[in-house]
């Protein structure tokens, strides 16, 4: 891959057409237009950080282990047992993105099916259609890298010209929009909580959940030109872009606000499908939709290439059950078809609780943004009590190393904590927010594993240390891995 190709991997999973709008309408109940809107630059700006100190360290660490590799080389002591909870914890939140991309796709599918040919948007309707979006995804990841590469190309420019189109018709088309003061101002609170400060912690979801997966960027070094420089340039270019257009994005949205409580009970089930229709028709909101699920599809796509990237390179360390399954490579595509099928495979058991549970997507979602930062933030916390020891590659923070990643470890506890908490009140078995369930059950698997069994046999990863980053050439590929060419 270029190092563009390798940027588009991480911007199209996180994806604003995707994040952006599959959790607009649990922002515009927790919160409201306040929290979507400001909300948004916050945790941006936090996550940022995260992203920085991320890059930092793939640029001394290239490979497709990615954050479980960093953790096993930066850890002073036990560093098999860092590596094996931080590759457990990506591989919940990698799997968990998957789910939540691809039913957020399946939403808004099933609202345009229901638009154009009737097909009511019920939970069977759309978990059929969340299987079938998984199956396709896993069919195009097993042809190659190639195509992967093509389609994330596109994907990036369909998301910028998609904004583009999005924000327009709804800034030129309606005779009348939402006032400034309705959507700077206007605080939102339909949880049944009635603690505005809870509320808002609870509306912060919608952009941490949309800024996540920019870690592709990292597992998708091994098969990346001048990986040392264009790892790290792809996780930070994905999150500031992403940053930019999806605010423009969000308030284009909620300034063609016209019925709040139309738009959440609308008969899609989508609020923005319901705020299309209202703001320029029918006929115009079924072609914006079909943006946004092109958009989405994208996503999804990349979603499952990089979660198979780590599934393989996990597994090739001997982490997962059956890893022998896992790490084959197809000698036709040189992909790791198995563990494409996989990722799709735990992704749909993931989201099939939505079939009885009324808050399990933003469970998902939840599940997501936990597994996936945890996992982020063990390397950075590993880096900072490095300190000066820490080997930097071509790409570095300078001095800015030690406050960047003190941030960033900080915002990672605290929306772990949040994102467990209940999202609905009174709670029943319908609202109860199944995320500490799914966490513990991973993480006690994976803990009760280490303590029984791995921790005698696993060594940590077994890929070779690459050589150092300093030494790539400035435009050219890495040199390359003697294990990625007898693999």
């Amino acid at each position: 891959m270029s190092g563009f190709s390798n940027f588009a991997v991480s911007f199209s999973i996180v994806s604003i057409l995707s994040g952006c709008l599959t959790l607009y309408g649990t922002g515009m109940n927790n919160g409201g237009p306040a929290m979507i809107i400001w909300g948004w630059p916050v945790v941006g700006l936090l996550t940022l950080c995260v992203g920085l100190a991320m890059a930092e360290i793939c640029s001394s660490y290239p490979t497709a282990g990615g954050l479980y590799y960093w953790s096993a080389k930066l850890a002073r002591s036990r560093g098999p047992a860092w590596s094996w909870f931080t590759g457990w914890f990506n591989f919940l939140g990698q799997v968990a993105v998957t789910a939540g991309v691809d039913y957020g796709a399946a939403f808004f599918t099933n609202a345009f099916l229901s638009l154009q040919f009737g097909f009511e948007a019920t939970p069977a309707h759309t978990v059929e259609i969340f299987a079938a979006i998984l199956l396709i995804h896993g069919l195009l990841n097993t042809r190659g890298v190639k195509l992967v590469a093509l389609l994330n190309n596109v994907s990036v420019w369909w998301h910028l010209v998609g904004v583009a189109v999005i924000v327009g018709a709804l800034a030129l088309l309606p005779d009348r929009h939402a006032s400034a003061s309705f959507v700077f101002t206007e605080f939102v609170d339909n949880t049944g909580f009635h603690n505005q400060l809870y509320v808002a912690m609870l509306g912060l979801l919608l952009a941490q959940y949309t800024l996540t997966g920019y870690d592709a960027s990292a597992h998708m070094t091994e098969e990346t030109h001048d990986a040392a420089r264009s790892g790290p340039r792809g996780i930070v270019n994905a999150i500031t872009v992403s940053l930019g257009a999806g605010w423009i994005l969000l308030l284009g949205l909620t300034f063609a606000i016209r019925d709040y409580d139309g738009a959440l009970a609308s008969d899609t089930g989508v609020a923005p499908a319901q705020i299309f229709i209202d703001a320029i028709g029918t006929g115009g909101a079924e072609f914006l939709l079909l943006i946004v699920i092109g958009a989405q599809f994208f996503c999804g796509m990349a979603s499952v290439t990089a979660n198979s990237r780590m599934i393989y390179a996990f597994s090739r360390d001997g982490a997962l059950p059956g890893s022998a399954l896992w790490h084959r490579i197809d000698p036709r595509t040189q992909t790791p078809t198995n563990a494409v099928w996989l990722a799709t495979g735990g992704a749909l058991l993931l989201g099939l609780p939505a079939l009885w549970n009324t808050t399990a997507y933003t469970a998902v979602t939840s599940i997501s943004v936990i597994g996936l930062y945890i996992s982020y933030v063990i390397p950075v916390y590993l880096r900072l009590r490095q300190g000066d020891d820490f080997p930097r590659g071509p790409w570095h923070l300078g001095r800015w190393s030690r406050p960047i990643g003190v941030i960033a470890v900080g915002w990672t506890a605290f929306i772990s904590i949040v994102f467990m908490l209940p999202t609905v009140s009174p709670i029943t078995a319908e609202s109860f927010n199944y995320t500490p369930v799914a966490v513990l059950a991973v993480v006690g698997f994976a803990g009760l594993w280490w303590l029984a069994s791995a921790r005698h046999w696993f060594t940590g990863p077994i890929l070779a240390a690459p050589a150092p980053a300093a030494d790539a050439a400035p435009d050219g590929p890495t040199a390359p891995d003697p294990e990625m060419e007898t693999r």
